[in-house]
């Protein structure tokens, strides 16, 4: 039998390589991002799920970065390493558009796109958004809370101000209660992003029932639900309404027990595989230019949006809820 010369060899391994790249149409330093505001609550952990899905199908490598609390700066660092480790493209949740906008543009500069994912940063450079149409979504929250409170009562809200997305949710609260004057949002809770505020100010504004009354207490994201359904069950107060958001374990079990009327389900585990898959194609079919207002172009050849959906989990519908969810996590493991 012939042996392989040395410069046979490297000869077949070059071509062993460009055929394997050719069999799966991917670089060996093909690398995607997602970069969450906290990677450590179970939202994220369902978005980093559907990241590996999809790297998984398409035989690419993902990372999912971030800070381990709601932490502005520590994100804008995580992207900041994404651009310098020349990522292929990077999906974000925007914690602060106006801190991170920036940095998306010159993530865009460098030749790299950019999808926004759940959170927006509109005045960015950013391709495209992916993520629930948040307006949408408080519309229906709004809906379901009038309903709850038969059109009269007081509302706590605890949010964010500063992400794009709550501030779409509440802005859909508020014009889907003009029908309902009676009911007023006596009073907005900055969380700024610490499940303990939520927790504490529940507290108190129980503890002073007679000067800050509440009937009702509206959740514009994950964290809040479940602390304010702890000290209202610790309470008693049977009394009181609590809207939330999102599908996390805790949120469904209060649901199941009575105490949360209903959340507002989001797929975030869709954004990212659907995001991912989007970058995967911009990465090898390259648009003319990144740096580009496609949004105002009637021939784009990219949305401006993707809404992936929203909708209403309550008693007749938690226990599926919680049945597709364990299936979904099982097969990503």
């Amino acid at each position: 039998m012939r042996h392989l010369t040395v410069p046979s060899r490297i000869v077949f391994g070059i071509l062993l390589v460009f055929l394997v790249s050719c069999g799966t149409g991917h670089d060996s330093d093909e690398k995607y991002f997602l970069i969450s505001t906290n990677v450590k609550i179970p939202y994220w952990q369902a978005g980093s799920a559907g990241l590996f899905q999809a790297a998984q199908q398409l035989k690419v490598r993902s990372e999912f970065s971030g800070p381990d609390t709601y932490d502005p700066k520590a994100e804008q660092k995580a992207l900041q390493e994404a651009v310098q480790n020349k990522a292929s493209g990077i999906l974000i949740s925007v914690a602060d558009p106006a801190l991170l906008k920036d940095d998306i543009d010159r993530a865009i500069a460098a030749g790299i796109p950019v999808i926004t994912v759940d959170s927006d940063a509109p005045t960015s450079k950013r391709l495209l958004f992916i993520g629930t149409d948040n307006y949408h979504a408080g519309e229906i929250g709004g809906q379901r809370l009038a309903k709850e409170l038969n059109g009269k009562g007081n509302v706590v809200v605890f949010t964010i101000p500063e992400q794009a997305n709550l501030k779409e949710r509440l802005r859909g609260y508020r014009d889907a209660l003009e029908a309902t004057p009676q009911i007023k949002i006596t009073r907005v809770v900055d969380m700024k992003g610490d499940s303990r505020l939520a927790f504490d100010t529940a507290t108190e504004i129980l503890g002073n029932d007679k000067k800050e009354h509440a009937d009702a207490f509206v959740c514009l994201e994950a964290l809040a639900g479940k602390e304010v359904a702890t000290v209202l069950s610790q309470h008693g107060a049977k009394d009181k309404v609590i809207l939330a958001m999102d599908t996390d374990e805790d949120t469904l079990s209060w649901i199941q027990k009575g105490v949360i009327a209903a959340t507002i389900s989001q797929k975030p585990y869709t954004m990212s595989f659907v995001g991912l898959k989007m970058l995967d194609d911009l990465y090898h079919h390259k648009l003319s230019t990144l740096n580009n207002d496609w949004a105002k172009d009637s021939f784009a050849p990219i949305p401006a949006s993707v809404d992936t959906g929203s909708s209403l989990v309550d008693k007749t519908n938690v226990d599926a809820m919680i049945a597709a969810s364990k299936s979904v996590t099982s097969n990503t493991k």
